[in-house]
């Protein structure tokens, strides 16, 4: 090949590597929000059949509170929603929509929150700080499991030492033998199950 056409194709990978990497480091680093979640109509009723079902608006009129009577009969103690509503949630009732989104996979909870920093920090200043972490969470043995899967800022894996040696642990067998939060918590739930799009929680009476 002449010396042009050599110069050529340099040039040319030169361009479609910077061309790359910026759509990367814009794409998934520094990606400055998400696309809220619409609902359907069909799913914007099931979510509000749901909601009720849970005492969510469902005594107000005309912006005031109807007087109720307290009782437990009926009351609702299984909460069930897809990982489409959480997200449209987000959407609907928070400014969040765009900075977090959650996704529902068997035994997982996985959450990516986007974190804008101020133009004065470190090296950093003015990007968006990109955060993923998961959660495992399931029932066995008559009890809840909740694991702190990892947390990885950028993309990169916080090392388990930064999380104080809490990752891949149990939170309910570490903490909840003791009276507290956890020990509370799993004495309360009857039963979770979290499948693919779908995160379902049991309460006892």
């Amino acid at each position: 090949m002449e010396w042009s056409q050599v110069l050529l194709i340099v040039i040319s990978t030169i361009f479609i590597t910077i061309a790359g990497t910026y759509w990367v480091l814009k794409t998934y680093v520094f990606t400055t929000s998400f696309t809220p979640v619409e609902l359907n109509a069909k799913e914007e009723k099931n979510l509000q059949v749901k909601l009720q079902a849970i005492g969510y608006d469902a005594n107000i009129e005309d912006g005031f509170l109807k007087p109720e009577a307290y009782t437990e009969k009926n009351a609702v103690r299984e909460i069930t929603f897809t990982e489409r509503e959480l997200n449209g949630l987000l959407a609907k009732n928070t400014d969040l929509a765009q900075k977090l989104a959650i996704d529902l996979a068997n035994n997982l909870v996985s959450a990516k929150l986007l974190i804008p920093l101020e133009e004065d920090f470190p090296v950093l200043g003015g990007k968006t700080l990109r955060l993923n972490a998961g959660i495992g969470m399931a029932y066995e043995q008559e009890k809840p499991i909740i694991i702190l899967k990892g947390v990885s800022i950028m993309g990169v894996p916080i090392p388990n030492a930064w999380l104080g040696g809490l990752k891949n642990v149990n939170l309910v067998d570490e903490f909840g033998v003791d009276p507290g939060f956890w020990k509370s918590f799993s004495d309360g739930v009857e039963n979770i199950q979290v499948s693919d799009g779908k995160i379902n929680i049991k309460l006892k009476e």
